[in-house]
């Protein structure tokens, strides 16, 4: 019988190739389920990361993405994107599967968040204190990292943050 898993075994290069993705990501794809509508919807959010290297966004109560999230925070973020030249599907990409959580302002993890940022994406400065835009954290539960044709591999949190392994 042959086998058609397309995923190869997790090693150091898809590890490292993940944070490197999430690290240097300025801005995501973002999945979410809307509630009022039997469809997904997709969006362009800018990120960042925390002091460990997760994913973060910051995002208006305004936005459609918002309002699924508060309804449901089950979601999906796209990060990597395609070089100059070259076929765009041979460009590494990384799908992380999410739940979001919203930081709530005048807290230290908020403070935190804010501090780091707007020293990450200096622009945000404009914006971040507005009152109808927060902090999103995302919780993963599993990446899937496309590291161009033939290059698949499923990760584990702890895959891609090494540090957070329980002992």
């Amino acid at each position: 019988m042959t086998n058609t898993d397309p995923y190869r075994p997790v090693d150091d290069t898809a590890c490292q190739m993940a944070r490197n993705l999430i690290e240097n990501a300025t801005f995501g794809a973002l999945a979410v389920l809307r509630p009022d509508s039997a469809f997904p919807s997709v969006s362009r959010v800018a990120l960042a990361t925390d002091g460990q290297g997760h994913p973060v966004t910051l995002i208006s109560t305004l936005a459609d993405h918002t309002r699924a999230l508060t309804t449901n925070p089950a979601c999906a973020l796209l990060i990597g994107e395609p070089g100059d030249k070259g076929d765009p599907l041979t460009h590494p990409r990384l799908t992380l599967h999410a739940i979001a959580q919203f930081v709530v302002r005048e807290t230290e993890k908020h403070a935190a968040l804010r501090a780091r940022y707007v020293s990450l994406r200096p622009k945000a400065k404009l914006y971040a204190d507005f009152t109808d835009f927060g902090f999103v954290t995302f919780t993963i539960s599993d990446a899937v990292l496309n590291g161009g044709f033939g290059k698949a591999w499923c990760l584990a949190p702890t895959d891609i943050w090494p540090d957070q392994r329980t002992t």
